[in-house]
């Protein structure tokens, strides 16, 4: 017996040890499980608060457009121009803009500072659908019964929160062309992915020559029209001076990223001549009455798409606004991108489209099936591009000059 039971004891002790490994596979299986299935949810989510800024977009044109024709009876001034007939409903645009703003603001405080997938606050980023959509449309009828000093004054700020969204933007885009340039013309790489980069580099400089000798033959043809001139001239010494930094022995950064850059800045002063109103002499567009034609249709639809994309594809970009950047992975129950952060660009986004429907002026008049066409978005253009070259530039050179004042103070300390 005391044979047979000293033979039993390990024989259960093992069997037990077996069922409790079985268990805890089990359990970090439907763990994993449970945060796959999260974070697939987490992921969709941004994609229906891309549709529902998609659909703030569109009512705020609406509003702008036919705004007396839909709703005539709103408790909402017009407050542009001097006949109330001509003025396409600025605050009606502000009052959208402003709902857009609580929501996505009030999403914004709810969920900053998420970390892990299994927190309430991702649920309701996540999910509980029915509760936000009743929650949106309270944010939207909410601000249609505030006076109209109060929207006044939201319009104003409303031109700051743009100025940062674009401010955002930007440094996202040349993080974006910054990786593009490491990935293609890495010291790791092989020789045909290095000659891939350095034949797409000599695409983006050839585009953006084209682009300026397009635009002197458009814009600028005659010795009149000399802000154009001003303004594509500028462009293209902003193009030679990335060019020779890029090339500096000090800097070595190849021609990739400064081509990409080249044609980015490019595409900024095309946009920029392309607002100008259309009573100038020297100004693409055309006087029109009414309804525009096709071609200004889909320009107004490319437009209203290329907002929508450039809110959502800073907002995902998290970490390139991180303070402090480390190589750690993201563990298993990590949330896949900042929530506060994407909701909060989503807020400033709100702003920034408002800006564009009333062509950052709210005392104009905004011709129908228009976005961002007047003096104050050319001048805001023209100098988001000046921005982006200088915050380009400035990554280029700090690095060589931070370099620099390190070996200075190295030399020093060796010389004590």
């Amino acid at each position: 017996m005391g044979e047979n039971g000293g033979s039993l004891e390990p024989r259960m002790m093992e069997h037990e040890l077996r069922n409790n490994g079985s268990s805890q596979s089990q359990e970090s299986g439907q763990k994993s499980v449970k945060c796959s299935v999260r974070k697939t949810k987490s992921l969709r989510a941004r994609y229906a608060y891309g549709v529902i800024f998609l659909l703030t977009n569109i009512i705020a044109w609406l509003f702008r457009d036919y705004g007396e024709r839909i709703l005539p009876v709103l408790p909402y001034s017009r407050a542009c121009g001097a006949e109330e007939r001509e003025c396409y409903h600025t605050m009606g645009v502000l009052r959208v803009s402003l709902g857009c703003f609580i929501f996505f603001f009030l999403m914004f405080v709810t969920t900053c500072n998420t970390r892990k997938l299994h927190e309430v606050r991702n649920a309701w980023h996540s999910g509980w659908w029915a509760l936000k959509f009743v929650l949106l449309l309270i944010s939207f009828v909410i601000p249609f019964f505030i006076p109209t000093d109060y929207i006044q004054l939201y319009g104003e700020l409303a031109r700051v929160g743009a100025g940062v969204f674009l401010i955002l933007q930007l440094i996202s885009v040349i993080e974006f062309i910054t990786w593009w340039n490491n990935y293609w013309m890495s010291d790791e790489r092989n020789k045909s992915s290095c000659s891939i980069g350095l034949f797409m580099s000599t695409v983006f400089y050839i585009a953006s020559v084209c682009g300026i000798a397009v635009m002197y033959a458009l814009y600028a043809s005659k010795t009149s029209c000399s802000l154009n001139i001003f303004f594509i001239s500028w462009t293209g010494v902003l193009l030679i001076v990335m060019m020779v930094i890029s090339l500096h022995s000090r800097v070595n950064r190849g021609l990739l990223a400064s081509g990409i850059m080249a044609s980015y800045i490019v595409f900024l002063c095309w946009t920029a001549i392309r607002s100008e109103p259309g009573s100038e002499k020297c100004s693409p567009q055309k006087q029109e009455s009414g309804h525009g034609g096709w071609s200004t249709i889909v320009g107004f639809v490319i437009a209203l798409c290329a907002i929508v994309i450039a809110t959502f594809s800073t907002g995902i970009d998290s970490q390139t606004f991180q303070f402090r950047k480390n190589g750690a992975q993201l563990l298993e129950d990590d949330v896949p991108y900042s929530y506060g952060f994407f909701h909060l660009v989503f807020s400033l986004g709100a702003m920034y489209f408002a800006m564009l429907f009333i062509s950052w002026n709210l005392g104009s008049l905004t011709r129908k099936w228009s976005i961002d066409v007047g003096w104050a978005s050319t001048w805001v253009k023209i100098v988001n591009e000046w921005f982006a070259a200088t915050i380009y530039l400035w990554k280029l050179i700090f690095p060589v000059l931070k370099e620099t004042k390190v070996m200075n103070h190295e030399d020093s300390t060796e010389e004590v």
